[in-house]
């Protein structure tokens, strides 16, 4: 079975155990994830942009976060690229995937953003992330000036893969995750 086909196998797989999960148990990650940017913001380890997302079907909400920090949202371009934008009070629009972003005009350079939250259909022990398939984050992060960006995985703890997951050759692993039950970083 190719790569491809294997992946695709492990979508399903916890896209259903996903869609398991509760409004209290993603609320929860919310919290989470809020705990660990407030740890490292007092120690002086947030001085820039929070890099989060708009989250599709299913995928914890973190969006409340830019009421405490300045937030940035990624943007998906036509070449396949990903782009991150300051997210301002201008209205948003969609991007080259359907996805509400700010406009290309309030483009983020690397050095602009503090930390990046991805969402995650899967993460397995060895940090390897499931998303959808289109490569965006593991694109933006071959670059060594985006990858040194600490990038979190935001998951509920059903979909924490007890199994390595397949990793392709393109695949960058995280630097951690958030579920309800753990911060692991």
């Amino acid at each position: 079975m190719e790569i491809v086909d294997k992946k695709n196998l492990e979508r399903i797989t916890f896209k259903n155990l996903r869609e398991e999960s509760s409004s209290i148990e993603r609320s929860k990650v919310v919290i989470n994830v809020e705990l660990y940017l407030e740890n490292i913001f007092s120690k002086g380890l947030l001085k820039n942009y929070v890099g989060i997302y708009w989250p599709l079907k299913g995928e914890v909400d973190i969006r409340r976060l830019r009421s405490n920090y300045p937030a940035a949202l990624p943007r998906c371009e036509k070449n396949r690229e990903l782009i991150f934008c300051a997210w301002d009070k201008k209205i948003l629009t969609k991007d080259f995937q359907g996805i509400l972003s700010p406009e290309p005009s309030n483009l983020l350079i690397s050095s602009q953003i503090s930390i990046i939250f991805v969402p995650c259909l899967s993460v397995d022990k060895d940090l390897t992330r499931l998303g959808y398939g289109g490569g965006y984050f593991d694109k933006l992060r071959r670059d060594k000036n985006w990858r040194k960006i600490p990038c979190i995985g935001v998951l509920t703890s059903n979909c924490i893969s007890k199994n390595l997951l397949t990793k392709a050759d393109w695949d960058i692993p995280l630097s951690g995750y958030i579920t309800e039950e753990e911060i692991f970083i």
